[in-house]
């Protein structure tokens, strides 16, 4: 009978050992290190406690804006986007142009162009709704509104902020992490688009340093790689991640190089050929 229970207790002994392992806490890391996010693009909200950093995180836009304060005038003329009257029919297309309709948010706050905030209110409410946040994303609208009527951009940019927040946490429910970081990726590529077209115009390699952020091409160009196949296999994803592929290196400079105008020009040149196919919708 002891003989018996020898193995047995082995085993029950090494399923412990293993359970135990499984049960050791991942989050003891920081959080820059657990989704491999950039740490300065971490939201605040996501450091809380009851928050936390899981695979729907993602870096926040209204952080990825907070570089374009630094490199002001922004041309925002020129590089103007509006978004289509027909909403796309596919969720990924969804995602990142509801990224992409954020950052709008966030140049048009800071460029003090509150007339502008009544539409991007209704396109936020649109395209949030038709990804199933719309609930969530309402109020929100309604504090736009409010606050570009009192001018509060203070409060105009908590607000877009949270609406990135407030999706994600709702894709947190319905287990779609996919959109999250695609409604992410858009949002920097409008900022990229911004930025490399401000510092091409009025170079310095200051101006040039803040948008040659190697980490942050480096971590979509693997975001696009960990997205299901039926996203990440198509044509213009497969040149997106080649293009920030590229961009990394480009972005990269060695010990005692200063980034030069060509440098910048290159970098224009691309983040204006990421625009187009992200915002190429699925046929």
């Amino acid at each position: 009978m002891i003989h018996r229970l020898v193995p047995t207790l082995s085993l029950l002994a090494a399923f412990a050992v293993l359970l135990h392992a499984q049960e050791t806490p991942a989050d003891e890391k920081p959080a820059a290190e657990v989704n491999d996010i950039p740490a300065d693009l971490l939201d605040e909200a996501h450091m809380r406690e009851e928050l936390g950093v899981n695979e729907f995180t993602a870096p926040s836009i209204s952080k990825l804006f907070d570089t374009l304060q630094f490199l002001m005038p922004l041309p925002l003329v020129e590089t103007e986007r509006v978004m289509p009257d027909r909403m796309p029919l596919d969720r990924s297309d969804l995602a990142i142009e509801l990224g992409f309709l954020i950052a709008n948010g966030f140049l048009v706050v800071q460029a003090e162009q509150l007339d502008k905030v009544e539409t991007l209110a209704a396109d936020l409410t649109r395209y949030s709704k038709a990804l199933g946040a719309g609930d969530r994303v309402n109020r929100h609208a309604a504090s736009l509104l409010d606050s570009a009527k009192k001018a509060d951009v203070a409060q105009l940019k908590k607000e877009l902020a949270a609406t990135q927040r407030d999706v994600e946490a709702e894709l947190v429910s319905l287990k779609d992490a996919d959109l999250a970081h695609l409604i992410s990726m858009g949002g920097w590529i409008r900022a990229l688009e911004v930025s490399t077209v401000a510092v091409d115009k009025q170079f310095s390699e200051e101006r040039a340093r803040k948008v040659m952020r190697e980490d942050i091409a480096d971590y979509y160009t693997e975001s696009i790689a960990g997205l299901e196949p039926r996203i990440s296999e198509r044509p213009n994803y497969l040149a997106m991640r080649d293009l920030l592929a590229g961009l990394r290196s480009e972005m990269t400079l060695q010990d005692g190089q200063a980034p030069t105008p060509e440098m910048m020009r290159e970098i224009r040149e691309k983040a204006a050929q990421l625009v187009g196919l992200a915002l190429q919708r699925k046929q």
